[in-house]
């Protein structure tokens, strides 16, 4: 519990430009698809305030271009993962407005979520499943 509790903490002691750039890291260790130009701009478009809320909860954001153009973006709920496709125009912006969203409300169901390019919610439909970057062997 003291460890969760020092955790939490240390991720609202650090600076704004801290914050960014431990989510920037942590999409490295976590995101298959994590490349720097692919990974900031979709982090840097979320408010600081909302990924001090992800760290704190242990949730990351990832790039994935496997998500089509008409659902850019995805809450894997059971992975604590949002993710958006890089390279669909106006996707980063989407997925950072669902990430401020949600950590204003503090509500993060555990099933997948995934929205159209548009905002929407869309029903119904299937995207990739996320998979975590592969670990060295010998880090388990």
């Amino acid at each position: 519990m003291a460890a969760l509790a020092l955790c939490a903490n240390a991720a609202y002691a650090q600076s704004d430009a801290q914050v960014y750039e431990s989510a920037i890291a942590e999409a490295a260790r976590l995101c298959p698809g994590h490349s720097k130009e692919r990974t900031t701009p979709g982090i840097r478009a979320v408010p600081v305030g909302a990924l001090r809320v992800l760290a704190q909860r242990n949730y990351t954001m990832c790039p994935d271009r496997r998500l089509d153009a008409a659902t850019p973006a995805v809450w894997y709920g059971a992975d604590g993962v949002f993710a958006w496709n890089p390279e669909t125009k106006g996707a980063a912006k989407l997925i950072a407005g669902k990430v401020d969203a949600m950590t204003r409300k503090e509500d993060f169901p555990p099933e997948t979520l995934v929205w159209k390019a548009d905002g929407s919610q869309a029903k119904g439909v299937t995207v990739p499943m996320f998979e975590r970057r592969p670990r060295p062997a010998g880090s388990y």
